[in-house]
């Protein structure tokens, strides 16, 4: 097929680095930057190399891998996003207040919700948010979401 992108990493981490080495951040990707990443030579995948090719640890939540779940999605892209992001980081209790707090103070705006746990499960992992639709989560920017795009 001859479709290589950015995989290779074992946990989301670039090998090469060595353990004495620090990572000093963590980026979740949202969705919409994952899809994006999946296409070879898009800005999202050349953004994606980078990260790795510099050690950065890269992630999702499970909010996102649900979405991306949701496809529609090629069994060859699925197997990618598994190597690329491993093991999403799970929702939780935590999380569930925090989404709620952002969804109040947010404008409890109609179809939010979910942008909204994205949100708080990034904050709680101390990761940057890696979005295509920077727009959708600016206001989460004052709890201190860090938003990075491609």
């Amino acid at each position: 097929m001859g479709r290589e992108r950015a995989d290779g990493a074992t946990g989301g981490v670039c090998s090469g680095r060595s353990p004495a080495q620090t990572i000093r951040e963590m980026i979740h990707l949202d969705t919409s930057f994952l899809i994006r990443a999946l296409a070879f030579g898009s800005a999202e995948d050349r953004r994606l190399r980078a990260w790795l090719g510099e050690g950065m640890r890269v992630g999702i939540s499970a909010a996102c891998w649900a979405e991306f779940l949701c496809g529609p999605v090629q069994t060859s892209d699925l197997d990618l996003a598994a190597r690329i992001v491993p093991d999403p980081t799970p929702f939780t209790a935590v999380d569930a207040a925090s989404t709620a707090s952002l969804f109040n103070v947010g404008g409890r705006r109609r179809g939010s919700f979910v942008d909204c746990m994205i949100a708080a499960i990034a904050l709680r992992a101390g990761a940057s948010l890696a979005t295509a639709n920077a727009a959708d989560f600016r206001r989460f920017e004052p709890a201190g979401l860090k938003i990075v795009v491609a």
